[in-house]
């Protein structure tokens, strides 16, 4: 190799090095547009400054108003789809883990969960995901398609679940005390042996839903529809069950307690003729 194929590769190598870091880029470039523009202005600083420097300074105003107006639009532009971005890259992992059922799915869908949330995202698509023993107390879900995904042995404290769609979900052996299910779809739904206390179902559509061994007590129940939901050793205390359509004596004959539940003054005066130990009388 050749002196000046050397000094031509070395020369390449430092103009690598320097565009490889932006900062000392920009430092020389502006150094460079700087002496550039002096060099040629001088004969303008002595002949007339006054005016050369009225014309800088109205140069100026309009360098000001490019920054106010059209640099703070762009960044406001750049910062939003930047967000929107991120956004998107947290839905397509959630797709990406959908019928993973592994400890890392479940872990990862959940981080997911809760950035979208930070991003006030909360109809997130849920269908089918893996997603027991995870942590999702105080989560927004309100209006999120959760069909048959699996929330067993979770716990999901104070969560809005308002008007979710948890056909066919499996939260078994979960912690839903105090959670939000108010107007959900929940038909079908797996509650086996899962903590509901204080949970709020009203208008929730709970056909064929299963609470067997449940602890439902103070819970609210108020207009739901309880076609064929299976109540067995279910624990019923201070539940408030007014309103409830298809609620039968028979499915409430197999229930631990209704001690102090609250009832339509029909199926009460029923309950009370048919199931007096379970309502205290």
């Amino acid at each position: 190799m050749g002196f000046f194929d050397k000094r031509a590769k070395k020369i390449g190598e430092v103009f690598n090095s320097i565009i490889e870091k932006p900062l000392l880029t920009s430092t020389l470039v502006l150094m460079l547009v700087t002496v550039l523009v002096l060099g040629l202005s001088f004969k303008y600083y002595l002949r007339d400054f006054d005016t050369f420097i009225q014309q800088i300074l109205a140069e100026a105003h309009g360098m000001i108003f490019d920054i106010a107006v059209i640099g703070i639009l762009i960044f406001w532009l750049n910062k939003n789809g930047e967000t929107r971005q991120r956004i998107r890259t947290y839905k397509d992992e959630i797709d990406d883990f959908r019928l993973w059922e592994s400890e890392e799915a479940a872990f990862r869908t959940v981080g997911n969960i809760k950035r979208l949330n930070r991003h006030k995202i909360h109809e997130i698509n849920l269908v089918n995901c893996y997603l027991p023993r995870t942590n999702l107390n105080y989560v927004n879900l309100a209006a999120s398609n959760m069909n048959s995904a699996n929330i067993s042995q979770s716990s999901l404290i104070e969560s809005n679940l308002e008007n979710a769609r948890l056909n066919q979900t499996n939260f078994e052996n979960s912690n839903l005390n105090q959670a939000n299910l108010q107007s959900a779809y929940a038909s079908g739904a797996n509650f086996k042996d899962a903590f509901l206390i204080k949970a709020q179902f009203e208008n929730a559509f709970l056909i064929k839903a299963n609470f067997s061994n449940a602890f439902l007590m103070e819970a609210n129940l108020q207009n739901c529809y309880l076609m064929g939901a299976d109540f067995e050793n279910a624990s019923l205390y201070k539940a408030d069950l007014r309103g409830a359509k298809g609620l039968t004596v028979e499915q409430l004959s197999k229930v631990k307690t209704l001690y102090l539940a609250k009832f339509d003054d029909e199926i009460l005066e029923q309950i009370r003729t048919a199931l007096p130990e379970l309502v205290g009388v």
